[in-house]
């Protein structure tokens, strides 16, 4: 399926995919092909329902990733071999619906001061300051903080959508004290061991596991619970969510709207933008 490869792969080019969106949806189409020992252009609506079953009955596939699969297959058959529809429905049981649990100011406190590795706290305090995904924190550029503004630019987030969202004091300060010590040139935060490549999320990700052992914080969750104690303890500000919304990232406001479930009966003060680290009173070598 060479040739269908490289027109799949054109198709994604031209609508702006991310490199992680290009290598998820060939996998998908590839574990299609093997599946079926054919070419995804000889299958039909039909094949396509048994290929999700299989997923769902055999495989034992989670509704999340047959959502993944599903997004993957319609890319194919609408958009790169034109069919007028793709009907599908994987039936899969509904997941429980839980809250993560989410870390209190003082649990991140301890966090971050048990965190020793200047450059590690940094990333971390960027990720809960500013609410920033781990992965956009390894890919920011030296060039993309705005200290006249205030502002901090996440180029290329997830959906491949360039923001900007608030940097505050405290953190501009921090990051001013960190570029005295490490003068990063390009990658603000460089590889270890590739300097010309952005430092690999796996490190700030163990950093964190790290941190939350050694400050004895019991609570589930990886660092991207640091992205939701920003956006629940920002609107216990009374951040309104709409603006909450474009600072994550949000394409739908529904996505931000699950973290009011974390604040019942929070109305929001209209207070604007908090600077959380700040308030953590943290100290910083």
């Amino acid at each position: 399926m060479t040739a269908l490869r490289e027109k799949m792969i054109e198709a994604m080019r031209q609508r702006g995919f991310a490199q992680r969106t290009h290598r998820t949806y060939l996998a998908v189409i590839t574990d299609l092909a093997r599946y079926f020992r054919r070419s995804p252009d000889e299958l039909d609506a039909d094949d396509l329902q048994r290929f999700f079953n299989h997923l769902v009955q055999e495989r034992g596939l989670s509704a999340a990733s047959c959502r993944v699969y599903l997004h993957g297959v319609r890319f194919l058959y609408l958009q790169v071999l034109q069919w007028p529809s793709v009907d599908v429905s994987p039936v899969v049981p509904k997941a429980p619906q839980r809250i993560p649990e989410l870390l209190t100011r003082e649990e991140v406190r301890r966090i971050l001061t048990a965190c020793t590795n200047r450059k590690h706290r940094m990333m971390l305090e960027l990720c809960y300051g500013c609410g920033v995904r781990v992965s956009e924190v390894c890919r920011l550029r030296v060039g993309d903080i705005d200290s006249q503004r205030g502002q901090l630019r996440v180029a290329q987030g997830k959906g491949g959508k360039d923001r900007m969202v608030l940097l505050p004091a405290s953190l501009l300060a921090r990051l001013r004290e960190y570029w005295r010590a490490y003068r990063p040139q390009e990658w603000l935060f460089p590889g270890a061991l590739v300097p010309d490549r952005p430092l690999h999320a796996s490190a700030p990700q163990k950093a964190f596991t790290l941190a939350k052992r050694q400050a004895g914080v019991e609570r589930v969750g990886g660092i991207h619970s640091l992205r939701h104690a920003y956006a629940t303890h920002v609107l216990e500000q009374g951040l309104p969510v709409h603006q909450l919304q474009r600072l994550l990232g949000h394409r739908n406001v529904q996505s931000t709207m699950r973290y009011m479930h974390w604040l019942p009966g929070q109305q929001g003060a209209c207070q604007g933008h908090a600077d959380l680290v700040a308030a953590l009173e943290v100290g910083h070598d």
